[in-house]
């Protein structure tokens, strides 16, 4: 974030990252815990990281699974996201990351057989409210989790009367009746811009997210965004950026550009995207309107 949008800035730690929400006026003790615990709601569900979380229940006790009110939207996304990608973003890379390290426990060290991924027809159903496993599978919602609970927050601001706001969870950000500038942070050196982009000229919400293969990695070749076809992670994208509408969408794109993704699932949803190769080549939509540094 390039200005300080709003002159009141609330910072905090959760879900493993530093949270920051600006609004005009000091949020209340009362609707910071509104938030506070909204946040560990939708960790107590959906982290893979806590063994008391419904995720890890649901890949301890295969079944018929009774979902939370919000999920919804999250996996609707992900069935989007899977049939546009062709099967290579998939919310059921969890076990296949435990077994390069990444698990609750960090271990960080690749086990000796890497655990496969499943395909989505063969593993779960899900008609709306419930979830049906036929096996024991771990879910991860890493793509587009957080970046739903970003616009989960926005939305419980804007029903608590913060009528201006910016919320930010890691640089997945989505901003409401505040103009922003935003600077797309060079992967290799934070001290660094590629370029910049305005949100919020035009539109009430605008959102803006990215991923970086770099950023959480713990060996030669091994980060957090795995090809759900392979089962590896992958090595052609270095760092992605998307801004939509809402900050789910804008998540969930930033995953997807690692990968040939059809183009018509950024086009109908309004996404305008960068993407830095690991050549260092860098791309952007025709729909992009921000600056670019050459």
């Amino acid at each position: 974030m390039l200005v300080d949008p709003l002159p009141v800035a609330w910072s905090f730690d959760a879900i493993g990252t530093v949270w920051r929400i600006d609004t005009a006026e000091p949020l209340t003790a009362a609707q910071q815990q509104v938030v506070t615990e909204r946040i560990e709601r939708f960790d107590r569900d959906w982290s893979r990281f806590r063994g008391d979380s419904l995720v890890s229940r649901i890949a301890r006790e295969p079944g018929h699974h009774r979902l939370p009110d919000d999920a919804g939207p999250l996996l609707e996304l992900y069935r989007e996201l899977y049939a546009a990608s062709a099967g290579h973003v998939s919310p059921l890379v969890g076990r296949a990351l435990e077994s390069l390290g990444y698990d609750a426990a960090y271990r960080l060290t690749p086990a000796t057989t890497r655990a496969p991924v499943p395909a989505w027809n063969d593993a779960i159903a899900w008609d709306g409210k419930h979830l049906d496993t036929v096996s024991p599978v771990l879910l991860d919602v890493g793509a587009a989790g957080k970046g739903y609970l970003v616009d989960l927050v926005g939305d419980l601001l804007s029903g608590l009367g913060v009528a201006q706001h910016v919320v930010d969870a890691g640089g997945d950000l989505r901003t409401r009746n505040v103009p922003l500038r935003v600077a797309l942070e060079h992967p290799a050196d934070p001290t660094k811009a590629i370029g910049v982009v305005e949100l919020g000229g035009t539109a009430v919400d605008e959102a803006l997210c990215a991923s970086a293969s770099n950023r959480r990695a713990w060996g030669e070749g091994l980060h957090h965004v795995l090809d759900a076809i392979t089962g590896e992670p992958t090595a052609d994208v270095m760092a992605t950026w998307a801004i939509a509408p809402t900050a789910l969408l804008a998540d969930g794109a930033a995953t997807a550009l690692f990968f040939d993704t059809d183009p018509r699932f950024f086009a109908d949803h309004g996404i305008s995207t960068v993407r830095m190769f690991s050549s260092g080549r860098v791309e952007h939509s025709p729909t992009f309107s921000g600056e670019l540094f050459r």
